[in-house]
């Protein structure tokens, strides 16, 4: 069973195959630099790749539980919200995790939240890099010679 203590420990270990095993099939995670949510544990997966190389100095300061609905289903489910500090580009970030879990105990939607807005912006363009270096999302330059072409 998942909690926010065994995501906690995998997150700060920097330990992918322990996320893996923490998620759900279709895990969906709400980013503050994207409207849509990023879906799938395949992609959810490769995020957080990304998300590890890209933070420095990232450490959890807290930790809250209860119940939310999701935004998938709007159903109740157990939740877990860290607090964490960490460094982006020089710019420190402020943010949240809330963790959604399934009845098997299972992530099934997480969301970020983060400021201040200077620190977004850097975490945003740090992360389409990453993304975009993995092979997980088109370069957005490439698409706009596309267009014009």
């Amino acid at each position: 069973m998942a909690s926010a203590h065994s995501f906690r420990a995998a997150v700060e270990a920097r330990d992918l195959a322990a996320l893996d095993d923490l998620f759900t099939d279709d895990v969906r995670l709400y980013s503050p630099v994207k409207f849509t949510p990023f879906e799938g544990k395949p992609m959810v997966l490769g995020l957080f790749g990304v998300l590890l190389r890209t933070f420095e100095g990232f450490h959890y300061i807290g930790q809250f539980d209860g119940t939310a609905r999701t935004s998938a289903d709007g159903a109740e489910a157990p939740s877990e919200i860290l607090l964490f500090r960490a460094t982006v580009d020089g710019r420190e970030i402020h943010g949240i995790d809330m963790l959604q879990f399934d009845a098997d105990g299972r992530i099934k939607e997480f969301t970020v939240m983060v400021r201040p807005q200077s620190a977004v912006q850097a975490l945003g363009q740090a992360v389409l890099a990453g993304l975009v270096a993995d092979g997980l999302v088109p370069d957005p330059a490439d698409e706009s010679r596309v267009r014009t072409a």
